[in-house]
């Protein structure tokens, strides 16, 4: 049964990266729309997508169980806050041509999530993850040191993401049900905005055109579907083997800046960037010797 559930979380944490990856052309494609719009999509069409996924796979008894649970919902409040803020960061990122950064970000991300395991789920730290986690945090002090700046744009997303799949760990509410309910703490701050406070030319639905419409509806699959894929991995592998698959969509995203958008990068971001493959280089070979060891 354990190895049945690796198996399942492979294949997962394998779809989810590999959509991330990829997903910047579509936000991309709505650059002209303002991030916070964009996030207010998000979160509402995704609400919707999710009870019609709930209700066809018919789990509304799981829904009411997590709902009789205080400390769940609060937790989700909390996991919900979090996703929030990555959505809204990177949406920004994208659309505003730093999406480098981004890529940054998702590659500091799988040593941030063997940090946080060891921190609170007394997951234990081996030799070479101590030497891969301290040469990618290296990177970031020196490129503060050297060039007075700090990936604010990739540290904002790797410590969201992250916090967010301990969260979620902790909770072990599934998949579907917790998206839901984050989702619905999220809606009433994101009507409101859309309803109420943003006055720009692509707010108002009515006015839009019906491409655009349905770009910004579909905003609710493209969040909701890989984000499932990875809840539903963070439930059956250990965080810091989930870890192990986050290079792929950073290295998508990566290809994607430099390839398609013209994006360019610093003396000061290349050096970061060195230490940061250099620690991923270590710690997966850590990782393919450590799992060779076990067999």
């Amino acid at each position: 049964m354990e190895s049945q559930q690796t198996r399942q979380g492979v294949l997962f944490a394998l779809a989810a990266y590999f959509i991330w990856g990829i997903a910047p052309a579509y936000f991309k494609l709505i650059d002209y729309v303002p991030a916070n719009e964009i996030l207010t999509h998000r979160v509402i069409w995704s609400f919707f997508f999710m009870i019609l996924l709930i209700s066809v796979s018919r789990q509304w008894n799981r829904v009411r169980q997590a709902c009789r649970n205080k400390t769940k919902l609060l937790l989700l409040a909390v996991s919900a806050i979090l996703i929030g803020s990555n959505w809204l960061t990177f949406i920004w990122a994208v659309n505003n041509h730093h999406m480098l950064e981004a890529s940054m970000g998702y590659f500091i991300n799988p040593l941030v999530n063997v940090l946080l395991g060891m921190l609170f789920l007394s997951e234990r730290f081996r030799r070479m993850q101590w030497i891969a986690v301290a040469l990618a945090f290296s990177g970031v002090a020196i490129q503060l040191w050297q060039f007075g700046s700090i990936p604010y744009i990739s540290l904002i997303l790797a410590f969201t993401f992250g916090l967010y799949a301990l969260v979620r760990k902790k909770i072990g509410v599934d998949s579907q049900t917790g998206m839901l309910i984050e989702t619905l703490w999220l809606l009433p701050i994101a009507a409101i905005y859309l309803f109420f406070i943003a006055d720009t030319t692509t707010s108002h639905l009515s006015q839009n055109t019906m491409s655009l419409n349905l770009l910004l509806v579909a905003a609710g699959v493209v969040t909701t579907i890989p984000l499932l894929f990875f809840t539903a991995a963070a439930t059956r592998l250990r965080l810091s083997t989930l870890g192990f698959f986050q290079y792929i969509g950073p290295t998508l995203m990566f290809v994607l800046a430099i390839v398609f958008y013209g994006e360019t990068i610093g003396k000061d971001k290349l050096i970061t960037f060195g230490f940061i493959w250099v620690a991923l280089i270590i710690f997966v070979l850590d990782a393919l010797y450590y799992q060779r060891k076990l067999r």
